[in-house]
Order: C-alpha cells, then structure tokens, then sequence
C-alpha cells in the first residue's frame, strides 16, 4: 500500500497540499488529473523521493522497485536497443555480479550469478526492447541506430521504452502520451493494460485515462480527492456534485444553456453514418457533464467566417511530398509520399484524418496549408478560401524574444484587410482580444520563450482564429494543451461554421469533432469506413504484423 496521510508540502512559500490524504493498493491504476498549477508535478515528486512532506505521514513499502521516464534528452551512441535494455535495472545489476564474479575467480559465486543473470531474462533481453521500441513506432532498420541519430520526440519515446523495461512495482508516468502518434498510443494503452503494477499517470488525453486507470485523484484547493473510477466516470461524479451546488450553478446557466444549444443543434443533424454516430455520444458525453465545462477558467470561440465556398478545394490526381535536399545532385526528384489523389473538401465537412506514423498525415494537411507545394497534379481552391493552420512545429516558430501582443501587432500589419477577421487592429483592440485568451495584464508583454508549451499552443490559436478562416487545417493541436483547454477547443470546433481538417491522437477530440475520416496508408489516401474502434483494432492488427515480420527477420538473420 502507498500511504498519505494529513500531508502538507510546500514549494516555496506556495502550499500545494495541505493535510492531504489518500491510499493506493498494490496493483491500482490511477489518474492523477488537476488543473495546471494544481500540484500534480509536486505529488510525483512525494511519490518518487525527490520532494519530502513538510508534515503528515507518507509511506512506500521499501522493497518496491520504481520505474518512470526520465525527462533528460539521452546523449549517447549506443544504440537503441542497447539504450533500452539499459532500462532493466534488475538485468544491470545481475550483469555486474557476473562481472565482478569472473573477476573474483569464485566459482561458487560465478555458478549463483550466471544463475541470477538467467533468471534476469539475459537471453530475451534484446527480444523485450525490441518489441517495446517496435510498439512506440520505431522501424526495423532503426533498432541497430545510434540514440543520438535521432530527433528529440523520438529520443524521448526510447526513454520511455527504458521505463517500460524497467521490472517494477510502482510506475510513474508524467504525460507519457506527448510524444507519441495515435498507432504508437494505441499500442502503449494495451501494454499498461496488462502491467501487472500499480501505475499513476498524469495525462490530458481523456481517452487514454480512460482505457488505462480505474481509479481518479482529483488535486483541488490543495486536496487529494479519490474517485472511484476512470476519467469520464470522475467527470460524472463531479458533474452531480457541482448541480448540487445550486448557487454555482445558478452563475453558469448561461455557459450551460450555450453549451446545450450546440449539442442539440449538432446531434440533429449528425447522420446515421457510424462515424457520426461516434461523434453523437462524445456530444452526449458533454451533455453529462455540462457543469464541468461551464466551470472551465477558458472558453473561445471561432467566428463565422466572412464567406465559405462550396468545393473547398479539389485535388486533381495530385501526388504530395517533399523535394530534394538542398544539396542532392542536380536532377534529383523529390520524394512522393501519396499519390494519385482525386479527392474534394465540402463546406462543412469535419474531416479526421488517419494513418499511422510516417504515413504522410502531415504531408497532406502541409500541401493543403501551402507549406509543400504538390510533386504532381494540382490542388484547386474555392474563391475566397482563407486557411487557419496549426502546425506540429507552428510552436517552435514563435518568436522567443517577442510578446503576444508584438505578435499580434506584426500579423495585423501583415495580413491585407479582407483577412483581418474584421477586428480593430489597435493596440488596445489587440490586448482586449488577447484577454479572451487568457492573455491578460502583463502577460501580453512577457517573452513567448519564457512561457510553457500550453500558453504557446493557446497563442497560436487565438492568432488563427483573429484571421477569421473558413478552413482549419490542424496538425496535432492538443500536444501542449490541458484537457480544460482541450474541451474548450472541441467546443470551439463544433460552433465552427466552416471546414476542420484535423490530424491528433486525441481520441475524444476526433469523435467530439468529426463526422468523417479520411485514411492515409500505403501512398493512398482513402475514405476510412469506420469509427474510432475499428481504426484502433485496424492499428493492432497492423502493429502485430510488422513484430511477426521483425521476429521473423531477427530468427533468420541468426
């Protein structure tokens, strides 16, 4: 059991819990949700030793072994499967016996460690961390790389690939899912399934929350608040506790009765498609917890853009990519990713699209964005057709030393008239409509560098929706966002009155939002004729694939 009780800790001078309690039994799997700032980072560091309580009692029986991600970026040449064989402390330690066994020319101790390294899985180590890093989405012929090879997002999977091969009691997670694509998230949920230990896991993917925890800790006012159950079911909870509280909820009826209109207004005219069926009871699922939402610190909201052409746009037998590198051969062609596209985008469609890593998603949507320019066909756009574009990379382009207010005065000045979304471009304007993204005070002219990835995500939303688009093209738009900021955008997205085209692993995003999916796969891109569910088995069945023919490949190569 892992005891607390009555605990108070302090950052600072800032109390984040006091006299706080509650107890997790061997094997539990919890989620630990809050708001941002609430305290969750500071439990985990109770739970893994780098923080002690100021008071109250905390206990973790002393033999459990702990695994959980290590947030550093790995600078090494090992290779990754090296690196994540690392992991299992339990295999290092029996290595070292090993050694040190040789060295001592005991045969006694020699015959106890080679039987202790047996014991530790010496001989299907590299079979273990393969198969963990073939989950997360690796290749085969990346298995033998060198860790420093590969990006930032990737170094941070095989981190957590080490935690996984790590034997352990007690796992902690710490937004485990940021890094990951939906096929790599869909493997990593049925892995935890199956861990035999007890987990806690901060995350703002709900779905995810869902299929992995049963239980729910809620930090609030400094508290720990223990629900039975897994997210959605928590959400529940709250909600029939919050319309008890009749004088609260008196002062949201209008955020509530806002909500309730375009859920009615959406669920009528949702088609009996089993996509848009999908979307019916993830609006339903807001239904049941209108109170929460209308309890969010931040709500937005898109305007209705000025006009909204009917195509969208067409592509026509239009192959997408990316061209040679700058220092490729004279001649070189580019790299075709899709091809032979004939597909058109409709006022109105909420379109998801689908396909596993490295499968072209983001090729698509930034060719769509005029990011990439078409390796063969063309795309045709409707008169009038202004794009609001969210790119996976769109934080990194923000300029640091600039404030939210500098880059909003720069867009204004930037953009021709008609795409101004018809808002004053003052600096008092400007600020005034800063506010409505929690951009309030001095913060409008604080340092984007200086601010978290979430506020970055928030500033680049609110940019796109000042611009006034009839098509919104998002690339992974929840990767930095807190799941109040994350509802607030699905909100957000279904008053839209124009076009979404949305690539996320956000499961309850994509049902919230859209009505049909498009499959990108193999160099094609296709309708997808299915829901959530039969993507998710769809990505199983796929994941099981590539291990059958990586196994088999590692057999004959011996």
């Amino acid at each position: 059991m892992i005891f607390v009780k009555n605990v108070t800790l302090r950052r600072g001078v800032k109390v984040v819990l006091d006299r706080a309690s509650v107890n997790f039994a061997p094997g539990e799997k919890i989620g630990l949700v809050g708001r941002n700032g609430a305290g969750k980072s500071s439990f985990f560091g109770l739970l893994n030793g780098t923080l002690h309580e100021d008071s109250g009692e905390f206990s973790i029986p002393t033999q459990w072994q702990m695994a959980q991600v290590a947030q550093d970026m790995p600078e090494t040449e090992q290779s990754a499967t090296d690196f994540v064989i690392e992991g299992d402390s339990v295999l290092l330690a029996a290595r070292a016996e090993v050694a040190a066994a040789e060295a001592s020319d005991d045969g006694m101790a020699m015959a106890h460690a080679y039987m202790a390294l047996n014991d530790a899985g010496e001989h299907d180590a590299a079979s273990r961390a393969q198969a963990l890093i073939l989950g997360l989405g690796f290749s085969t012929a990346q298995l033998d790389q060198p860790v420093n090879s590969f990006s930032g997002g990737w170094r941070m999977r095989l981190q957590l690939a080490r935690a996984l091969m790590c034997p352990s009691d007690l796992l902690l997670l710490d937004e485990p899912t940021n890094h990951l694509d939906l096929d790599a998230l869909v493997w990593l949920e049925a892995w935890l399934k199956r861990y035999a230990g007890t987990m806690v896991v901060i995350s703002h993917d709900r779905e995810f929350l869902d299929a992995v925890t049963q239980v729910t800790v809620h930090v609030d006012n400094a508290k720990l608040v223990r629900y039975g159950g897994n997210y959605s079911r928590f959400e529940e909870m709250r909600a029939e506790q919050m319309l008890l509280q009749q004088a609260a909820l008196a002062k949201q009826a209008d955020k509530i009765a806002h909500l309730q209109k375009f859920i009615d207004r959406f669920k009528a005219k949702a088609s009996k498609a089993k996509q848009a069926q999908s979307r019916v009871k993830a609006l339903e699922r807001m239904e049941k917890v209108a109170p929460v939402l209308a309890d969010a610190e931040f709500t937005f909201e898109f305007k209705e853009p000025n006009n909204v052409p009917n195509p969208m746009l067409s592509m026509l037998d239009a192959s997408f990519g990316y061209p040679p590198a700058e220092d490729a051969p004279a001649g070189t062609p580019p790299t075709t990713i899709v091809r032979n596209i004939n597909r058109s985008v409709l006022a109105g469609q909420r379109i998801g699209i689908l396909g596993a890593n490295g499968q072209g998603k983001s090729t698509l949507v930034k060719t769509v964005a005029h990011a990439l320019i078409p390796t063969h066909g063309e795309i045709s756009e409707g008169k009038g057709l202004n794009i609001g574009y969210f790119a996976q990379q769109e934080l990194d382009v923000l300029d640091p030393e600039a404030s939210p207010l500098l880059h909003m005065v720069r867009l204004a000045q930037s953009l021709p008239a008609n795409l101004r979304g018809g808002q004053g471009t003052g600096e008092q304007a400007l600020r005034t409509y800063l506010g409505t993204f929690n951009f309030g005070g001095e913060m409008v002219h604080q340092p984007v560098g200086t601010m978290s990835g979430g506020e970055k995500a928030r500033l680049v939303l609110c940019m796109i929706v000042w611009q006034r688009p009839n098509l919104l093209l998002l690339d992974e738009p929840t990767n930095h966002l807190d799941l109040t900021t994350r509802d607030a955008l699905g909100v957000a997205l279904n008053e839209f009155e124009g076009t979404v085209m949305l690539v996320s692993h956000d499961r309850a995003l994509l049902r919230s939002v859209c009505d049909e999916f498009w499959l990108v796969s193999k160099g094609r891109v296709e309708p997808f004729d299915g829901d959530l569910e039969d993507y998710q088995q769809f990505l199983l069945d796929e994941a099981r694939r590539v291990r059958e023919e990586a196994a088999a490949a590692l057999k004959k190569g011996k």
